[in-house]
């Protein structure tokens, strides 16, 4: 692991803190992002703030992970959204060029990634679910088309981790009978959900081959990631009518019992996953490209249908109702406008259906962060058109903050690189 010494985490504390006097607050309108100089100015600032939240690079304190879990009475953060900070600012990095917290970012993902170098670290096995790892595997998944940085040469390296939680998850003894197969939300045994095959896990487990075919050009990785849609289309997870999806079912049901709860990521994930399917065949399977168009179409449609109602994000199950959201479900609007934003790089023809809706979106969101003592913080509610007051859903934390970073900085996608692959000039030494 990258080393961090006494001096260099006060360091780093203290930059932090001495940047935050110098960064503007935002004023009575929110952040400007006319303009892509502004854009970029707005997304130093949040971005700054959402490292606020961050404790992992002080001294005492673990890298990458944000204050929790909630069971140990530290902080409102499962382990899984310490993954999804680092993805938001490698994507950060990569929209507006900072690299100011580059080494903070690889020093927590590596730390993250255990042992085995498979993103399963004891300390965190009593929680582990096949999404929490996947999480971290979509991140080292990510700054390797972003071309991150490459750690140093005897750590592990990005596609490596990625194909490291890829191969773990493809592993008989992830697998079962029971449904006709799927993986099973948690991976321990004894752990409360064991008997639950939730779309998350599933999805990110397609996505995440999906990504990985498109990268290495291994047709393995598209067969399985295939299959995997296919069964989530067989046990009705995707609705065959409407292409919403759904929560996830009970094995001792047959997962018949689907819980039709709709929450944001798993559509968008699934999205975005197709489109790299589709991406993929194109240029390797022409004939099976068509499906995977329509698969994107509808997935895409679905998603700006229920849950960007007027143009905003709106997280359907649970923001009617201020408070409802739990500090997961108020994460989700930055992974939607992050996954979203990297369709079009791949399925070109979705960009005129997308591209607009996320910076409707992104409007809403940067005109409501007029909040807290700095005039800048950020809320949940962007459809409101104003900051509500923390007194009354307490939602200021780092999963809004990460949000409404996400939904500006990817603003400047189209100035962007698309994911590379290896043959597109792609960095990042696997090891399958």
């Amino acid at each position: 692991m990258i080393p961090t010494s006494l001096r260099r985490t006060k360091w780093l504390t203290a930059m932090f803190a001495f940047a935050g006097c110098l960064l503007p607050a935002a004023n009575a309108q929110g952040y400007k992002i006319d303009t892509p100089d502004n854009i970029r100015a707005s997304a130093k600032t949040l971005a700054h703030d959402v490292m606020l939240f961050y404790k992992g690079n002080e001294t005492g304190e673990i890298p990458g992970i944000l204050p929790g879990p909630p069971s140990d009475g530290k902080g409102d953060y499962y382990w899984w959204e310490g993954g999804a900070l680092m993805g938001t600012m490698i994507d950060y990095w990569h929209l507006t060029g900072d690299t100011t917290y580059n080494d903070v970012v690889t020093q927590g993902i590596l730390h993250q990634a255990g042992d085995k170098r498979d993103f399963q670290p004891r300390n965190f096995t009593a929680s582990l679910g096949n999404d929490d790892q996947g999480f971290w595997g979509m991140t080292a998944m990510l700054a390797a088309e972003n071309k991150f940085p490459n750690p140093p040469d005897d750590q592990p390296q990005w596609l490596a981790l990625a194909q490291a939680v890829w191969v773990t998850q493809a592993a008989p003894e992830r697998h079962d009978d029971t449904c006709n197969g799927g993986l099973r939300w948690q991976i321990p045994l004894a752990n409360n959900g064991y008997d639950y095959k939730n779309t998350i896990a599933n999805a990110i487990f397609f996505n995440l081959g999906a990504r990985l075919a498109r990268y290495t050009q291994n047709s393995t990785y598209a067969t399985w990631a295939s299959n995997q849609f296919q069964w989530l289309w067989d046990v009705h997870y995707i609705d065959h009518d409407s292409w919403a999806v759904y929560d996830g079912g009970h094995v001792a049901h047959n997962c018949t019992d689907i819980n039709k709860a709709q929450f944001s990521y798993n559509a968008a994930i699934l999205a975005q996953g197709a489109a790299f399917m589709y991406n993929y065949t194109s240029e390797t399977h022409p004939e099976k490209s068509d499906l995977w168009k329509t698969r994107t179409e509808k997935l895409a449609k679905g998603l700006l249908r229920d849950f960007f109602p007027d143009g905003i994000a709106f997280e359907l199950p649970c923001e009617s109702r201020h408070g409802a959201c739990t500090p997961d479900m108020l994460s989700f609007k930055g992974y939607v406008h992050r996954w979203l934003a990297t369709v079009p790089q791949v399925a070109p023809f979705l960009s005129s259906t997308i591209l607009p809706v996320l910076k409707s979106s992104a409007e809403a969101a940067a005109k409501q962060c007029t909040g807290g003592d700095t005039g800048r913080v950020c809320g949940f509610y962007w459809s409101e058109g104003k900051f509500v007051d923390p007194g009354v859903d307490h939602t200021t934390g780092a999963g809004e903050a990460m949000d409404v970073l996400a939904a500006v900085s990817s603003l400047l996608i189209e100035e962007a690189d698309a994911p590379a692959t290896n043959g597109t000039g792609g960095i990042s030494k696997g090891d399958p």
